[in-house]
């Protein structure tokens, strides 16, 4: 009997940490679901992957910021016979001007990209890993999630649920060969700062901060296969995390799993 291929679902697969995590899985074999906004960058890394790696490589564009938008993209999946056995919820922003001068479209807009789509495609894919026994889900979050609040952002308190989430998801669905990773980078070079308009800040710090995107997927990736709940890349984000948090990581994942006073199962 022939197997079919797992599939991934990469949202912000057109350029970043994203692209990187889509050149890494269809080198392994997997098919591959793109996501993004941009169709014409969505297809033109569709049709490297196909040629380069032999491999099936849809594409949807999307705008996550559209409460439709997972929904729809779970739709598309089925109608083109696939089974999401991969999520890798990579799409992200952050803010750029005070939370008292923006407008609250685009709050509601970050909040409904970073928290509710990922959350929710979570959702909507979960039932079908249960069923199959076997899934992956790495959230993108970033080691600012250990970090104190920020003025003025939402991002570091978005981060924080998307690290405590996936940590909750993953004590829950381990039991059905499900694992849930937080993937937390620190400063990755990718577009992000260009398109918050941070570039010339972000090049004035120094190199040894920074990680290249494929190193944040490898370690990433070999996470999430070996069931570690949270990955905190390269070793000076891995010091930084540490200097910030009061309980090590693995204390307070094993302390969240054995007190919760609300577990019922």
């Amino acid at each position: 009997m022939t197997t079919s291929p797992r599939t991934a679902l990469i949202t912000g697969a057109s350029a970043g940490i994203g692209a990187a995590f889509a050149h890494h899985l269809a080198a392994r074999g997997y098919q591959l679901l793109l996501v993004a906004r941009r169709d014409d960058r969505l297809r033109e890394l569709a049709a490297q992957l196909t040629t380069r790696h032999d491999v099936r490589c849809e594409v949807f564009a999307a705008d996550l910021t559209d409460p439709a938008a997972p929904a729809a993209v779970l739709d598309h999946a089925d109608r083109q016979g696939l089974n999401i056995d991969i999520l890798i919820n990579n799409a992200g922003l952050s803010g750029k001007t005070a939370f008292a001068d923006t407008p609250w479209e685009v709050l509601a807009g970050e909040i409904q990209l970073m928290m509710t789509a990922q959350t929710q495609l979570a959702h909507l894919v979960i039932p079908g890993m249960k069923e199959r026994r076997w899934g992956r889900i790495v959230n993108l979050s970033s080691v600012a999630a250990f970090a104190p609040p920020a003025a003025s952002l939402l991002y570091t308190g978005i981060k924080s649920y998307v690290l405590n989430t996936s940590q909750a998801l993953d004590m829950e669905l381990k039991p059905h060969g499900i694992h849930v990773t937080a993937l937390c980078p620190g400063f990755t070079r990718t577009e992000f700062h260009d398109v918050m308009g941070t570039r010339d800040r972000a090049d004035h710090l120094p190199g040894i901060l920074w990680q290249q995107p494929d190193a944040v997927v490898t370690e990433g990736w070999a996470a999430v296969m070996k069931g570690k709940p949270v990955c905190v890349p390269g070793t000076v984000n891995k010091i930084s995390a540490a200097a910030m948090k009061p309980l090590p990581i693995r204390l307070g994942y094993l302390a969240g799993k054995i007190l919760n006073p609300f577990k019922n199962s």
